[in-house]
């Protein structure tokens, strides 16, 4: 039976984590045990980021909504309930956008829900 050598898959597989290290400082990216630490935990990081910024996102998007509606003589949950009350459908996202870019359409869409 022929003896299995695991050098060429060895190879692939520490220059795809050195691959992935680059850039990272010191011995972290030129060795390998180190540097699969580092990734290993980067990319546990980078999974744990790609969910914080959806809330982040979320939360600033609250925030610049309710700046505005401050602005036009109301709080973020009056004016959410009032849009919602008047059936409204337009999302935070959107909302914050136009709370930045276009001051006019937020003033209506505030008036809108200053009436429910």
């Amino acid at each position: 039976m022929a003896r299995i050598k695991r050098a060429v898959t060895a190879h692939k597989k520490r220059r795809k984590v050195l691959k992935l290290a680059k850039g990272y400082f010191g011995a972290k990216s030129k060795q390998y045990r180190t540097a699969s630490e580092q990734v290993r935990r980067s990319l546990r990081y980078a999974y744990t980021g790609r969910k914080l910024r959806k809330r982040e996102f979320r939360s600033l998007w609250i925030t610049r909504i309710n700046a505005a509606a401050h602005l036009n003589g109301m709080n973020y949950s009056t004016l959410i309930n009032g849009l919602k009350k008047q059936g409204v459908e337009v999302n935070r996202k959107m909302l914050a956008d136009l709370a930045v870019n276009d001051a006019e359409a937020f003033a209506q869409l505030a008036q809108v829900a200053k009436n429910a």
